[in-house]
């Protein structure tokens, strides 16, 4: 049969796969509890204050696939799995590293000079074609949190500058992020003003937008301040609200198709 005649048209409903990335305690979990009948599956200890369902804290990256696979496998009525977070879930993966290659650290794993995180990516390709299956074949939503770091910018077209990037080694970050939807950077909003300290002094101050120090927010496409992206023609900055998030990832289905349930 010729090639022809497998050709793919027009676009495809599927849902979507989300990198949430940003400070400690600004919602992420909280956003992602709110996805469509989600189920956890938790790397780190911080669920306890939100209502969701969750498999039992993860012990090693091991737990994190069987976790994967019980949903692949097993009938449910989840729409969304999420993984809090990344950052935790990396660590689990080095220490899976160390133990295949007997070494105390990542850094010294198969002789050292960065092979530990080279071969950390084959774990990581086994989380990413496990997610991918359960998009595939349940129809089931990604949502991946990550906790945020700041990271030196070397811009082949401008000075060195700092940045906003998920928490995770560059190979990693790297494989993440393309195989994302949308990448999206959770911070708080903020203005800045003037303060007259008297005599003839002056200080530059933050000043938050909103209740709580600044309004919560989603950056969803990337700029000298972070790492972001989108496929869906999000705005470029949104609430950090998942009915604000579905709404954009929706506002489009004739052109993108269904991207959720909801």
């Amino acid at each position: 049969m010729s090639l022809l005649n497998s050709i793919q048209r027009g676009q495809q409903s599927v849902p979507p796969r989300i990198l949430v990335y940003g400070t400690e305690g600004i919602g992420k979990s909280t956003l992602a509890a709110n996805a469509p009948a989600p189920i956890f599956i938790q790397t780190e200890d911080g669920l306890s204050e939100i209502a969701c369902d969750k498999f039992p804290l993860a012990a090693g990256f091991d737990d994190v696939l069987a976790a994967l696979n019980e949903l692949e496998t097993t009938e449910h009525a989840y729409q969304t799995v999420v993984i809090d977070s990344l950052d935790w879930l990396e660590r689990l993966i080095w220490d899976a590293v160390c133990r295949e290659y007997r070494a105390n650290s990542i850094e010294k794993a198969d002789g050292g000079y960065q092979r530990g995180y080279v071969h950390a990516l084959t774990y990581w390709r086994k989380i990413v074609d496990a997610l991918q299956r359960l998009r595939v074949s349940k129809g089931m939503a990604i949502i991946l949190l990550a906790h945020a770091k700041v990271e030196k910018f070397d811009d082949p077209e401008s000075a060195t500058y700092d940045r906003y990037s998920p928490r995770l080694q560059k190979h990693a970050a790297a494989l993440i992020n393309e195989w994302c939807d949308a990448v999206l950077f959770a911070t708080r909003k903020f203005r800045t003003e003037t303060e007259d300290r008297g005599f003839g002094r002056e200080r530059t101050i933050a000043v938050g937008l909103g209740a709580a120090g600044g309004e919560r927010v989603l950056r969803t496409v990337g700029s000298p301040a972070c790492v972001a992206k989108n496929r869906y023609d999000l705005p470029a900055e949104i609430s950090l609200s998942w009915p604000e998030l579905f709404a954009g990832l929706t506002r489009n289905n004739s052109k993108q198709g269904e991207v959720a349930h909801g």
